[in-house]
C-alpha cells in the first residue's frame, strides 16, 4: 500500500481505533473524527509517534456540517480521500421493541443510518471528483439476522447494507468502490456492555463456532485488505467476519 490518505469517522474506540492504527503502520496519512476532543488528540499523537502524518477533526456525524467539514479538511489538508472508513457506530438501548420509543430509535439510527447516509454522501462527492476512492463501512453479523432485544440495532445495521450496495453502484462510475465490513462479536467496550458480565459473556460467545470473540485487530486486517487496491475489483459486497456464526 503506498501511502494512501484515509479517513476514519469513529475512530477513537474499538475497530475504528484499532484501524487507525493499523494504517499509520503502512505509513497511510491518516485524519481520524470522533466525538471525544482529547481523546482524539491523544490518538492523533499516538498515530504520529508510529512516523506518519495524523489529524484529528472534533466531529459528530449526526450532524452534516460537521460531516462536510471532516471531508473538506481532509481535502484541504492532504489533497484528496482515497479511503474512508465509516466506523461511527452506537448499540443503543436494549429490550423488547414493545418497549422501544421514538427516541431511542433516534439515538441509534441517528448515528448507525443517518451518520452512514451523510459520511457516504461528501465522500461520494470529493471521490467521484477525483474518480478514485474506496470507502468501507462498518456493518455487524446482525446486519442479516435477527436478534430478540436488539431491534433498533438490528434495524440500523440492515441499513448499513442497504446502503452500502446503493452506493457501490453509483459510485461504480467514478471508479469509487463501496463494501462493508460486517463483525461478529467483538472483544470492545460495545461487547461488554452488551453483554453484562462476564458469565453471560461467556454463554454468548459459547454460541460462537471458534468459541470466542474476534479482536479489533482482526476486524482492522479486513478493513485494511477490503479498502486497499488488493480487493479492486470488489463492491457492493459485505465481508463478514464472525467465527462461524453465519455459517450456522
Amino acid at each position: 500500500m503506498t501511502r494512501p490518505i484515509v479517513l476514519i469517522t469513529g475512530a477513537l474506540t474499538g475497530i475504528g481505533r484499532a484501524a487507525a492504527i493499523a494504517f499509520a503502520k503502512e505509513r497511510a496519512r491518516l485524519v481520524v473524527s470522533g466525538r471525544r476532543k482529547s481523546q482524539g488528540e491523544e490518538l492523533a499523537n499516538e498515530l504520529r509517534s508510529l512516523g506518519t502524518e495524523a489529524e484529528f477533526v472534533h466531529a459528530d456525524v449526526r450532524y452534516e456540517a460537521d460531516v462536510q467539514r471532516i471531508v473538506d479538511l481532509t481535502v484541504e489538508r492532504f489533497g484528496r480521500i482515497d479511503i474512508a472508513i465509516n466506523s461511527a457506530g452506537t448499540e443503543g438501548p436494549t429490550g423488547p421493541m414493545t418497549e422501544q420509543t421514538i427516541e431511542q430509535y433516534s439515538a441509534v439510527f441517528d448515528t448507525n443510518v443517518l451518520g452512514i447516509m451523510l459520511s457516504l454522501k461528501h465522500q461520494l462527492r470529493a471521490m467521484s471528483l477525483q474518480k478514485s476512492g474506496s470507502i468501507v463501512n462498518i456493518s455487524s453479523t446482525m446486519g442479516s439476522r435477527g436478534a430478540p432485544n436488539l431491534s433498533l440495532y438490528v434495524a440500523s445495521k440492515h441499513a448499513v447494507e442497504g446502503f452500502t450496495k446503493a452506493a457501490a453502484l453509483e459510485g461504480a462510475a467514478f471508479n469509487v468502490r463501496v463494501n462493508a465490513v460486517a463483525p461478529g462479536p467483538v472483544d470492545t467496550e460495545m461487547l461488554n456492555r452488551l453483554t453484562g458480565n462476564e458469565d453471560r459473556k461467556t454463554t454468548f460467545l459459547s454460541s460462537v463456532p471458534l468459541k470466542r470473540a474476534g479482536t479489533p485487530e482482526e476486524i482492522a486486517d479486513a478493513i485494511l485488505f477490503v479498502a486497499s487496491g488488493r480487493s479492486s475489483f470488489m463492491t457492493g459486497e459485505i465481508l463478514r467476519i464472525n467465527g462461524g456464526k453465519t455459517a450456522t
